[in-house]
């Protein structure tokens, strides 16, 4: 079946928008063609700094004649109902449509729509300029005197259609005067010259024999093995960079890796400076000497350039530009060891955190008391919490973190060990950010989880106090991270706390003691989302998660996780499945009952209206199972619990079995309705089970 391959090439695009758009090329075209009828085998798109390409294999040559038949108004309905049909199906008049008669819902009119098979490069030349036009760069630009915008002046398309077996066609359509055609060229100073292309076989190769790989993986696979080696050669470790080498492989066309030096006076400063200075300004990688552990005096760049010298000007060149970031960089760090983190905190009063929330220095005075209270429920020192949530923000005036912001924290440990802070201080300031994300290690230092909590909740309470929640998709304060963050730190450290008192007392203070329950209701109710979305992505079912928060008042969020994960347990076996059938059993009569009557059953049991030994028994059984569940429950033995309540499995099966729950004497029939009801209220204790499936 004949292949088609495509070229849009162009002047420089930036390497962050390189592989997004490739695959927004495949998906536009792939989507137009299957909408017009036509299927594909496999389709893949390609990207370097000066074109995307897109190969799709097995299209058929025509698209298949379709025979659709299109349902219209009835027959005798107002005139503009008929129009309307008329024009939705093409139709000139309704002599053109049939008429098919429903015997529930009378005659209908019927447009019977066929549309014949179309080439297949007839399509593609029909939806590529649109798709060209209308392409979703981040940002586009125009130039010269056409109106076409495209990320970087484009500069000619490649469009060739047909099967292995013979000559491909070019597909001919034009855009903004550039006309579809088979001629491209290859790398910018060692290929630059226009060389046909048949088909996708011809095409790589030839790219290749022009220094070109049009392959972003196997450019980065080229790139990561050269550095390693040189790296090894030099009885070094390459520091790997995933980010950066996506980057470094969208600059590049034909990398060439190179190794260069920088003066061994600048591993004064600390390692995460030098290779950050070095990774933004140059988009190079640094090298680590793995006797030391610590960075070397070397690093590894990629050229796009066969360099005749052998790479010595380059090298060179980057070592010049990198001495003197490096030079910088030692500048901010000496100059900030000058001043005492103690004598930053003055700065931060003119800082604003928010307008409706102060500044930071305001904030971190919240901080202080926060961390200090919070001190003693995660087993830390209240001295050193409050010692710590002081300084946690007074790097944000450093020189360091102004020149690199994704620093603070780090450089504020640093700067904190080198003023003789007590340890856990300093790691408080540092990791009291974490976790910034899902792959983010988790605070484990008393100190730090304090100030960490604190940092988090001040924020969310904070927020929630002014009304800025997130909305759909928006979060521009990320205050979801910070909840999951703070049920993260709680669960990997197995705390108790009662999180509803912390973040009411600090609501109150923001909008007094009136407004602040149903803030932190709201609230409660948020972190309960994101709980579920953290179980659910540790396998724990959602309607267990559902079944646990229904019982209300669920603030403690490691008795939630062990709760769901001993009903988890629990429903696992044959006792919990049986019961759980039985539970819902008793709902579904229950609520047909109070519906039919219009009030819900209350009330205990009377022992004097049980007639059958099976509801004697039942009963009794639920009698013992609420004690043991609610002894249970005091002594958070939630495993406990549930073998208390899987007591009750065989005396609700027998009650089902020999008792006939709606009885014709209407006493009797409210006694056993009640027995039931006492069976939703003990399994209650436990879960809410009409919330867990099946």
């Amino acid at each position: 079946m004949p292949d088609l391959l495509l070229e849009l090439f162009s002047e420089e695009i930036p390497a962050r928008m390189q592989r997004r758009a490739g695959e927004d090329l495949k998906s536009l075209l792939t989507n137009a063609l299957v909408e017009a009828g036509l299927t594909y085998e496999g389709a893949k798109s390609f990207s370097t700094p000066r074109r995307l390409a897109l190969h799709i294999a097995g299209l058929p040559a025509a698209s298949s004649p379709t025979r659709e038949e299109k349902k219209g108004p009835r027959v005798g309905s107002p005139d503009q109902a008929i129009q309307g049909f008329l024009r939705g199906a093409g139709l000139a008049s309704l002599d053109e449509a049939t008429i098919q008669s429903d015997p529930k819902k009378g005659d209908f009119y019927i447009a019977v729509i066929e549309k014949p098979g179309r080439p297949t490069a007839e399509i593609i030349a029909e939806v590529m300029p649109g798709i060209i036009r209308t392409f979703p760069w981040p940002k586009s630009m125009r130039w010269g005197s056409g109106s076409l915008r495209w990320v970087r002046p484009l500069k000619s398309i490649i469009a060739t259609f047909g099967p292995e077996t013979e000559e491909p066609d070019i597909i001919d359509f034009e855009v903004d005067g550039i006309r579809a055609g088979n001629v491209t060229r290859g790398h910018r100073f060692h290929g630059n010259e226009d060389f046909t292309v048949r088909r996708f076989d011809d095409y790589m190769p030839k790219l290749e024999k022009h220094k070109v790989i049009l392959d972003a993986d196997r450019r980065k696979d080229v790139i990561l093995h050269d550095a390693r080696n040189q790296a090894m050669a030099l009885g070094l470790e390459l520091v790997e960079d995933e980010g950066l080498l996506e980057e470094v492989a969208g600059l590049v066309e034909w990398p060439v890796v190179l190794t260069g030096t920088f003066e061994e006076e600048f591993l004064t400063i600390p390692d995460e400076c030098i290779r950050l200075t070095i990774r933004a300004n140059q988009k190079c990688f640094v090298l680590r000497n793995p006797a030391t552990g610590r960075l070397a005096n070397r690093f590894v760049l990629t050229s796009n350039l066969i360099a005749a010298d052998g790479g010595t000007t380059i090298i060179t060149g980057n070592e010049k530009v990198i001495r003197a970031r490096l030079s910088d960089a030692r500048f901010f760090w000496e100059t900030d060891l000058k001043t005492k983190l103690e004598d930053n905190l003055a700065k931060l009063d003119g800082i604003v955190f928010h307008e409706k929330l102060g500044s930071q220095g305001e904030r971190v005075k919240r901080l202080e008391a926060l961390a200090a209270e919070l001190a003693p429920a995660v087993g830390a020192d209240a001295d050193l919490a409050r010692r710590a949530a002081r300084l946690a923000k007074a790097d944000l005036v450093t020189g360091m973190v102004g020149e690199f912001p994704e620093l603070q924290g780090l450089m504020g440990r640093y700067y904190a060990t080198h003023q003789g802070e007590h340890a856990s201080v300093a790691t408080a300031i540092e990791d009291h950010y974490r976790p910034q994300g899902p792959s983010d290690r988790v605070p484990s230092d008393p100190v730090a989880i304090a100030v960490a909590l604190a940092d988090k909740l001040d924020l969310l309470a904070g927020f929630w106090a002014i009304d800025e929640k997130p909305t759909g998709s928006k979060d521009p304060f990320a205050l979801r991270r910070a909840a999951l963050g703070v049920i993260r730190i709680i669960l990997d450290n197995g705390l108790r706390l009662n999180l509803g008192a912390l973040i009411e007392g600090i609501i109150a203070a923001r909008v007094g003691a009136g407004a602040a329950a149903a803030l932190r209701d709201d609230l409660l109710s948020f972190f309960a989302d994101r709980l579920k979305v953290h179980l659910k992505e540790e396998g724990a079912r959602h309607d267990l998660i559902d079944a646990v928060f229904g019982l209300g008042g669920q603030d403690d969020l490691l008795m939630v996780v062990r709760r769901v994960e001993a009903l988890g347990r629990f429903l696992a076996t044959e006792d919990g499945v049986n019961l759980l059938a039985g539970y819902k059993r008793a709902m579904n009569i229950l609520k047909a009952e109070e519906k039919k009557d219009g009030t819900a059953v209350s009330g205990r049991p009377q022992a004097d209206h049980f007639r059958e030994p099976a509801e004697i028994a039942l009963a009794s059984a639920i009698d013992t199972a609420r004690a043991g569940v609610a002894e249970a429950l005091k002594g958070e033995n939630f495993e406990a619990a549930m073998e208390a309540l899987a007591a009750l499995r065989g005396p609700v099966d027998a009650f089902f079995a020999d008792i006939l729950v709606n009885a014709d004497d209407a006493a009797l029939r409210l006694n056993r309705l009640r027995l039931l009801a006492e069976i939703r209220d003990t399994a209650g204790l436990v879960a809410d089970f009409s919330r867990v499936a099946g």
